[in-house]
C-alpha cells in the first residue's frame, strides 16, 4: 500500500513511520519542510533512522507550495494520508501568528483539497487536545464544547473544521485524532519532559509553570501508534477519537520521577505562574476508542519515561 505520512521528520510522524515500514508491503512517502522551530538535528536523527529502511522515500516540501504538492500527489498515488504536519508549540502562536495562518490553515486546505480530487481511500489526521481548552468537567469527552485558549488551538480546530468540510459528503474516510500530551524518545525538546533532561545537563534553571500545579494526561507514544493504527478496525468511516491514558499526573509529581531516574543531586528549579494560554489540566476520556479494542494496556508513566531517557543518554535529544 502506497502511504503519505506529512510531518515525517516530526515526533509523532516518525515513530508513525517506524511502525508502518515493518509491513514491507508498504510504500512510504513522507514530506517534511524541516521548520526551524526547535533544533533541525533531532529531525535529521529521525530521518537518517528511516532511511535505513528501502520503503521510505523522503521529500523535503512545503505544503504552501500547491503546484508541486500536486505532483507528487498524482504521481504517487497514496491511498492513504496520515496529516501530522503543522506548526507546533502555544507560546511561539502568539508571537508569530501567521506562520500558524500558514503551516496549520492554508496547508491543511491544500492538501485537503489535492486529496478531495485524487480520490485516495482514507485520510487521518492529527488534531490536539488543546482545542477543548480549559474544561470543568473530566475527563474530557469528544462531544464537549470546544473552548481553544491560543492560536495554535484555534488553528488546530480550524483544520478540523477544513477535513470535515472536504471529506464528510464524498466517498474519502476521514479520522480526527485528538492527542493528549504525548511523549517518548526522540521527542520534541520543547515540550516538558526533554526540556527539563536538557536543562538538568546544562546545569541551568528549569522553569516550572503554576507552580507545579498543571496536570497533564502523559501518553507514551507507543501507545499512541499503536491506538492510531486500529483505524481500519474502526466501525465509523467518519469521526474524532481522543487518544489519552485518561490518568493524568500534577507535574511536581513528574519532576520527582525525574529526579528519581536522573540522580542528580541539585537542580536549579524556578516555580513560576502560568504561562499565557496555557491549560491548567488535560484529562482525555478514551472509553470511544477504547470500546472499539478488545484488550489494550499503557505503557507505565515511569516506565516510558526511562525509556525516553535512555534514549535521551543515547542520542543527547
Amino acid at each position: 500500500m502506497n502511504i503519505l505520512v506529512t510531518g515525517a521528520a516530526g515526533f509523532i510522524g516518525f515513530h508513525l513511520i517506524k511502525n508502518l515500514i515493518k509491513d514491507k508491503k508498504n510504500k512510504i512517502l513522507g514530506l517534511d519542510s524541516l521548520n526551524p522551530y526547535y533544533d533541525i538535528k533531532i529531525k535529521i536523527k529521525r530521518l537518517e533512522l528511516l532511511k535505513k529502511n528501502k520503503n521510505f522515500y523522503f521529500k523535503k516540501k512545503n505544503l504552501g507550495n500547491v503546484k508541486e504538492l500536486k505532483k507528487i500527489i498524482s504521481k504517487f498515488k497514496p491511498e492513504e494520508v496520515f496529516h501530522f504536519a503543522g506548526q507546533p508549540g502555544v507560546l511561539y502562536s502568539f508571537r508569530n501568528p501567521s506562520s500558524y495562518k500558514k503551516n496549520n490553515i492554508k496547508a491543511t486546505q491544500n492538501l485537503c483539497k489535492i486529496c478531495s480530487d485524487s480520490k485516495i481511500k482514507k485520510f487521518i489526521f492529527a488534531s490536539s487536545s488543546s482545542v477543548y481548552g480549559d474544561q470543568k468537567k473530566f475527563p474530557i469527552k469528544e462531544k464537549f464544547k470546544k473552548n481553544p485558549k491560543n492560536y495554535y488551538a484555534k488553528t488546530k480546530n480550524e483544520c478540523e473544521k477544513i477535513v470535515r468540510n472536504f471529506f464528510l459528503d464524498s466517498q474519502i474516510d476521514y479520522i480526527i485524532y485528538r492527542f493528549f500530551t504525548v511523549y517518548g524518545p526522540l521527542g520534541r525538546p520543547d515540550m516538558f519532559i526533554h526540556k527539563f533532561f536538557d536543562k538538568i545537563k546544562r546545569n541551568k534553571k528549569i522553569q516550572i509553570y503554576n507552580y507545579g500545579k498543571n496536570y497533564r494526561d502523559f501518553t507514551y507514544v507507543d501507545d499512541v501508534i499503536k491506538l492510531i493504527l486500529i483505524h481500519k478496525k474502526l466501525k465509523s468511516k467518519f469521526d474524532i477519537y481522543n487518544i489519552a491514558k485518561s490518568k493524568p499526573i500534577k507535574t511536581s509529581s513528574v519532576i520527582s520521577l525525574i529526579k528519581r531516574i536522573y540522580r542528580r543531586r541539585e537542580y536549579k528549579i524556578e516555580y513560576v505562574k502560568s504561562a499565557k494560554g496555557e491549560m491548567l489540566k488535560t484529562h482525555g476520556c478514551n472509553k470511544r476508542i477504547m470500546n472499539e479494542l478488545k484488550k489494550f494496556k499503557f505503557t507505565d508513566f515511569e516506565k516510558g519515561l526511562k525509556k525516553t531517557f535512555n534514549e535521551y543518554k543515547k542520542y543527547g535529544f
